[in-house]
């Protein structure tokens, strides 16, 4: 019953900071009505979220910290659909042969497969700061692509990047997407990730797509890659028939996770 307490809190604590990011300032009347609980228990929401430093209170409510929305966007995005992440993760090791070199992209499900590279014989090349300090705990050699820093992915971007990363050769690349679908293909909002993550994809041997299924049927702003830069789909799920029937068809290897 407590863990389920806790669970039901945690859940709730979470959606308070997403209406944070999305309002800047968050109201207790009306969390309070839109939760269907007492103001009390969300004064309490808010009380744990300022302890952790992610709110601040205000008269009535709380808002989020002075120069805070881009690392709380992180922090939702990492905890976000992590069961799927992890079966996906757990899939692409597979593909992994001991002696490669592999290529990780800033996405947080590439971050997960870096949690397991320690039971491979590999080197690895990071594009962010969360994937170098996973490698380095776990012992993997790697080479971190630096350039201009980009806060909300914690990762690394622009012609410095992009200029090093084309001299660079791995044998696999792992990447994720904001979205896609097989019309648009690969898509982000953001074009210097954009630009980033096409030079990382043409380097590569052999491109692995890491998509959980809340990625599928949608679109961003920029297309990353098309079917025709990348070799295998990686997925948690059944994909819809559509785009099963077009993987085939551009044939590309579809793997569902386990």
């Amino acid at each position: 019953m407590v863990t389920e307490i806790v669970a039901l809190q945690s859940g709730r604590q979470q959606d308070i900071l997403r209406r944070a990011l999305r309002d800047r300032v968050v109201r207790v009347k009306d969390l309070a009505a839109e939760f269907g609980v007492h103001e009390m228990t969300v004064r309490r929401d808010l009380d744990a979220l300022c302890e952790q430093g992610k709110l601040e209170r205000v008269h009535g409510g709380a808002r989020l910290p002075e120069r805070g929305s881009e690392e709380l966007s992180h922090q939702l995005r990492a905890g976000q659909h992590v069961e799927a992440k992890e079966r996906i993760a757990r899939a692409a090791l597979a593909l992994i042969q001991d002696g490669d070199t592999v290529a990780l992209d800033a996405s947080t499900t590439s971050l997960a497969l870096a949690r397991l590279l320690p039971s491979k014989q590999v080197q690895a090349i990071a594009c962010s700061l969360d994937t170098a300090n996973v490698l380095a705990a776990g012992g993997v050699p790697f080479l971190l692509v630096g350039g201009n820093f980009h806060v909300p992915a914690r990762s690394f971007v622009g012609a410095f990047f992009m200029d090093t990363m084309s001299r660079l050769h791995p044998d696999r690349v792992f990447f994720s997407a904001k979205a896609y679908t097989p019309e648009t293909g690969f898509t982000d909002p953001h074009l210097p990730e954009v630009g980033a993550k096409q030079t990382l994809i043409r380097s590569g041997g052999s491109a692995v797509a890491l998509l959980d299924s809340s990625k599928l049927g949608r679109r961003a702003l920029a297309t990353i890659a098309t079917h025709a830069d990348i070799q295998t789909f990686i997925t948690e799920t059944e994909p819809p028939e559509a785009i099963r029937a077009q993987l085939e068809a551009d044939d590309i290897q579809l793997i569902v996770a386990g």
